[in-house]
């Protein structure tokens, strides 16, 4: 090969990219095999991300999932970490296998779905008795019109197409629609593709401990995508106008609730709603989920002096049970003080002195007499736990489903033909169908049964080849 043919090769590449694209990757690109290796590989990555906790700390991942002994011999929190296992779903890699997914389907359907459509549409009168023995289907009957099998035709619902000029032709189909089907069905796995990319690179998650009366804006997000700042509320709040639990009648837990008021920046409510679990509040896009309890704070009086809030933080039991403490000085200069704990929102408290002896235990609204002073307990405050969430992608992944859902049932409708040709007392008759094709036999056998009785002198006859 000399230089001038190399060059001009080159040159010619450049000259046509196109013709190059459509020869060597459209093929690869288009391939069946291709896809379902993607989906398969989505489908692989989707069910880690559900399986492996997503967006937690590292210090749950190294607590979880140790180096010795390694989960599977291989899976530590080194590995699920450099690999971004900890958020698949907005990893690189996954978003370019959806991509490429996506890049996919929509080459399929402009290169094999829409030209199968458009022959679908393109069809011609057989005007030789020959072109009917190529049909799957075709009879040769000395009974009936073109006019009776026109009527026949249209009762079972096909669009008839006659020749204006040679009154002696017909073309019928019905279930077009079912050619549609495919495209749409392409359409809907791309309109989700796209609506989870979006939510992945918009949406944010974030989760809020948040005290019965207490104000607050959205700010612990623990996940978010990178460009998720702009679905943060920043000209609304949050308040926690009341949370409680309900209880069984044996101690148990039956459901928590919080009652939520959104606050515009002028402190007006603009929307309000009482939440429990599976039944969040939604408010612009940002959907607030009832996930968890703790307690906040207890408000107590000594003797007769104002009334105090002190904090209580939840106690390292080593898994033995939730349990809530505080510290309650008795004396001004906090030399002498006791322990309150609590362990729910049922009003109980225990009162211990400086050596850890359980001294008194009262409910709320009830006094105890510790170190010379009375103890009043008036109230102990319960804080809500919220997740926080949003996800823009979800209205676009619905629709999506709504017309994968919609093509799959279009795709079941068969694409039916037929063809007929008037030749003196005969009528040939004949058709195809791309499914359901012992369905499309009845079909025909009935239209020809129908034919058959047609008044006519002479006898009928009626020849089928299958």
């Amino acid at each position: 090969m000399t230089l001038e043919d190399s060059t001009s090769k080159k040159i010619s590449w450049w000259a046509v990219p196109g013709q190059y694209l459509r020869r060597e990757f459209l093929p690869v690109l288009t391939d069946l095999r291709l896809a379902i290796a993607l989906l398969l590989l989505i489908a692989i990555f989707s069910a880690t991300g559900t399986v492996i906790e997503q967006g937690q700390s590292p210090a749950f991942y190294q607590a979880n999932y140790p180096e010795h002994p390694a989960l599977f011999g291989f899976l530590t929190w080194k590995v699920i970490q450099v690999v971004g296992l900890d958020h698949v779903y907005r990893t690189w890699w996954f978003l370019a296998l959806l991509i490429l997914f996506g890049t996919s389907l929509t080459a399929c359907s402009f290169t094999r779905q829409l030209p199968a459509l458009k022959a679908a549409q393109r069809w011609k009168y057989y005007e030789e008795p020959r072109q009917f023995q190529k049909l799957a289907l075709s009879a040769e009957v000395d009974t009936g019109s073109l006019n009776s099998l026109n009527q026949i035709l249209q009762k079972h619902r096909y669009k008839i197409f006659a020749d204006t000029e040679k009154e002696n032709l017909l073309y019928a189909r019905k279930g077009i629609v079912g050619r549609i089907g495919p495209i749409i069905v392409h359409i809907g796995i791309v309109g989700i593709l796209l609506g989870g990319i979006w939510g992945a690179m918009t949406g944010f998650i974030a989760q809020e401990m948040v005290a019965g009366g207490d104000t607050f804006q959205v700010k612990n997000i623990i996940d978010a995508g990178p460009l998720a700042a702009a679905q943060v509320p920043k000209d609304w709040s949050v308040r926690v106008n009341r949370f409680w639990i309900d209880y069984t009648p044996t101690g148990g837990i039956n459901q928590f609730y919080s009652d939520l008021s959104v606050l515009n920046n002028q402190g007006e409510e603009v929307d309000h709603k009482k939440i429990f679990v599976n039944e969040p509040l939604r408010y612009h896009g940002v959907t607030f989920y009832q996930t968890d309890w703790g307690i906040a704070a207890v408000r107590v009086q000594f003797n007769n002096s104002p009334v105090f809030q002190l904090p209580m933080v939840k106690l390292n039991t080593n898994g033995q049970g939730a349990i809530w403490g505080t510290w309650i000085p008795t004396k001004p200069d906090l030399s002498e003080g006791v322990s309150v704990l609590a362990k729910d929102l049922q009003g109980m408290v225990l009162i211990y002195d400086v050596n850890g002896k359980l001294v008194n235990t009262v409910r709320a609204g009830m006094s105890a007499e510790v170190n010379g002073v009375k103890l009043k307990i008036l109230e102990v405050i319960g804080s809500t736990g919220l997740q926080i969430k949003a996800d823009p992608g979800i209205p676009i992944v619905y629709s999506g489903f709504g017309l994968l859902m919609l093509g799959v049932v279009m795709s079941y409708f068969s694409h039916s033909q037929i063809w007929a040709l008037q030749k003196g007392d005969r009528l040939y008759v004949g058709g195809k169908t791309n499914r359901a094709k012992v369905a499309f036999e009845q079909e025909i056998l009935e239209i020809l049964d129908q034919l058959s009785s047609q008044p006519k002198s002479e006898d009928k006859e009626m020849a089928i080849e299958v």
